[in-house]
């Protein structure tokens, strides 16, 4: 059964013995943020990685207690999806994607159980929900939450574990992402959604449309092109003076605002939900349904046309103003570093609807491992099949969690063709978020990416730096702070495949150092012998 809310994944945790509860009074500035880190980065009782999760009952300055590390580790991350493996979740996946489309009756039957599946990952709205049970539409202050400034130059206090709520212009649909927002005083906050993602590109259309608005009023004769199209001039315009609504111009950015909910202490299934790569026509709220096995709950905002989980803890209404950015950071991310000052739009708030007696979910990042590691690798496992469906000679990937995810993957294929490792290069930088990896490595089939010391000794030994290393620009993650400008810079492949006569090489290759099946056999008949005679394990 999917965890109806945060309160029952509370308690599935302290059932488990992964959750502890910290009663000692601990500042939200700094103090959780070093207890965690210390947590995190320990080991269970097992010796697991990970640290239990902890529930801070007595922050300081605040009655509301703080969640954290709720998904920092290997098993409350196979815990919040509910399954033993992670790769139950990919299989799922990979039988949906299976299907053919019927060829007869008889195909169309046995196609009715999985419609019917299907059918209840769908989100359903409902006409109230806990989240409701205290309704703020004025008297409301952001300083009374137990929002952390996590490292000593943050530039304040962050909110990092919201499920921020758009729609999107054009198609209605919706969109559920995880952006920071800086507390700037008791009713705004920024909205850190970085350049390339779904939020601000909903932003950016906000834009593209307030400039045409305003374009035909200005110049209404130019509004048409030919066979009378409308002209998009203004949304080229806007988008070139603007550097993509990340820059104040000369003259302005188009008014307007655009409406924005922030959910606060979700079910497990769609915290996790609202930092997977979805496509951008695929609703978050459809895919924690398909991950919960069982469809939101929605209830309908106060003061906002949008739709929010009815269990939330927290619920932040309000809208930023298409005409206003403002400084936001630094903050010590999950790169190691502090991510720059940078400009970002304001979220102003209008409404705050909460649980009784609410519990605020958060997190840090910063040097790994940390909670977001373990969600990385989640979505790693998730969504190898997906990502199989535009590289299908992909074997396997991994994203090592000191390369944060956006540094660096290493990806195995079945090669059969001449430069195939550079058009797998080309085909990652072409997905997603995988567009902001820095550095890719490709292997053949035979080696095991998942393990650093093969990869190494593998690439490092197949390599010639000058033919197989490769460089583009496009663009990079907001967190870079290495790259030759914001949002743009170089990218580095590694073809480390064994080189075929047809790619120009004519040297001899020589074999893999392996001993005979026949001595094998024969010292393993002897093993447990020699084990004991050795005194090695």
């Amino acid at each position: 059964m999917a965890y109806n809310d945060l309160r029952e994944w509370i308690a599935a945790l302290e059932r488990a013995g992964e959750l502890k509860r910290v009663k000692t009074e601990v500042d939200p500035v700094l103090e959780i943020a070093e207890i965690t880190d210390r947590v995190s980065k320990g080991r269970d009782k097992k010796g697991h990685p990970g640290g239990p999760a902890l529930l801070f009952e007595n922050p300081k300055g605040s009655n509301i207690p703080v969640l954290i590390n709720q998904f920092g580790s290997e098993r409350r991350m196979r815990m919040a999806l509910e399954v033993d493996s992670l790769d139950e979740v990919a299989d799922r996946i990979r039988h949906f994607m299976d299907v053919k489309s019927p060829q007869g009756i008889l195909d169309k039957i046995k196609m009715l159980p999985m419609l019917a599946e299907m059918g209840k990952f769908f989100p359903k709205t409902v006409s109230s929900g806990p989240c409701k049970e205290v309704i703020r539409k004025d008297n409301f202050d952001l300083n009374h939450l137990p929002i952390l400034k996590c490292w000593p130059q943050d530039a304040g206090r962050f909110i990092t574990l919201p499920c921020v709520v758009t729609r999107d212009p054009k198609t209605g649909k919706r969109n559920v992402g995880m952006y920071r927002m800086q507390v700037y005083d008791g009713q705004s906050a920024g909205m850190h959604w970085q350049r390339q993602k779904i939020g601000a590109e909903h932003y950016r259309e906000m834009l593209r449309r307030a400039s045409a608005n305003q374009d035909q009023n200005t110049h209404p004769s130019q509004t048409q092109g030919r066979m009378g199209y409308p002209r998009d001039n203004s949304s080229v315009d806007v988008m070139a003076r603007t550097s993509g609504g990340s820059v104040l111009p000369e003259g302005g950015l188009p008014t307007g605002k655009m409406e924005v909910a922030v959910a606060i202490g979700t079910d497990p299934a769609l915290t996790f939900s609202a930092i997977v790569p979805a496509p951008p026509d695929v609703e978050e709220y459809l895919i924690a349904g398909f991950l919960r096995q069982s469809p939101v709950e929605l209830v309908k905002c106060e003061t906002v046309d949008l739709e929010v989980p009815a269990a939330s803890e927290l619920v932040l209404e309000g809208y930023v103003n298409l005409d206003e950015l403002r400084t936001e950071g630094p903050f010590g991310d999950h790169t190691g570093f502090y991510s720059l000052p940078d400009l970002y739009p304001v979220f102003h708030l209008t409404c705050v609807t909460h649980r009784n007696n609410p519990i605020y979910a958060t997190t840090i990042v910063g040097k790994p491992p940390q909670e977001d590691a373990y969600m990385g690798k989640a979505v790693e496992r998730i969504f190898l099949p997906l990502m199989k469906l535009t590289i299908p000679e992909l074997v396997d990937v991994n994203l090592p969690i000191e390369g944060v995810f956006h540094n660096l993957m290493i990806v195995s294929i079945r090669k059969s063709y001449p430069g195939q490792a550079r058009k797998v290069m080309s085909a990652i930088w072409s997905l997603g978020q995988a567009m902001f990896t820095k550095c890719v490595i490709v292997v053949d089939e035979d080696v095991n990416v998942q393990d650093i010391g093969e990869v190494t000794l593998k690439v490092l030994n197949h390599i010639d730096p000058e033919r197989d290393i490769q460089f583009t620009l496009g663009p990079v993650d907001s967190l870079d702070h290495a790259s030759r400008l914001p949002n743009f810079g170089s990218k580095m492949g590694i073809d480390a495949t064994r080189k075929w006569s047809s790619e120009g090489f004519s040297r001899p290759w020589p074999d893999e150092i392996l001993m005979d099946e026949k001595t094998k056999s024969l010292v393993n008949s002897k093993w447990k012998a020699l084990v004991k005679e050795l005194g090695i394990e």
